[in-house]
């Protein structure tokens, strides 16, 4: 069985290391450093999930949601933020089926996935 892809969108390096150690061992893990190139590399591999940053330089979670929903009306947005209570409406109305507030959990954070993914 092939593993499922996950598309981690973050302009904080270390934060898209974390969020890749905690899922790698389950998931194939792609990555993107803003959402213009999230929604590049969404066009080029169609991830399964996309877990995306809402504040990030170039596109921000926003508008790379808008713009992969455009791509693919049922793509598997999770937004992911410190800013959960005056962006997360924002994210969900762009279209994410979640918002994850930071700091996480590895145990919650995993779960979601699994959960968004089944």
């Amino acid at each position: 069985m092939s593993r499922k892809k996950i598309l981690i969108v973050d302009d904080d390096d270390l934060l898209r290391k974390i969020y890749k150690a905690m899922l790698s061992e389950e998931f194939e893990v792609i990555e993107a450093t803003n959402g213009k190139e999230g929604v590049e590399l969404y066009q080029s591999h169609f991830p399964d999930l996309v877990l995306i940053d809402i504040k990030m330089p170039v596109m921000d979670g926003i508008k790379a949601t808008k713009e992969i929903k455009r791509i693919n009306p049922d793509a598997v947005v999770v937004g992911i933020t410190a800013y959960a209570p005056e962006k997360g409406d924002e994210m969900l109305e762009a279209g994410a089926r979640s918002v994850i507030p930071k700091p996480i959990k590895r145990e919650e954070f995993v779960e979601v996935i699994k959960k968004m993914l089944t």
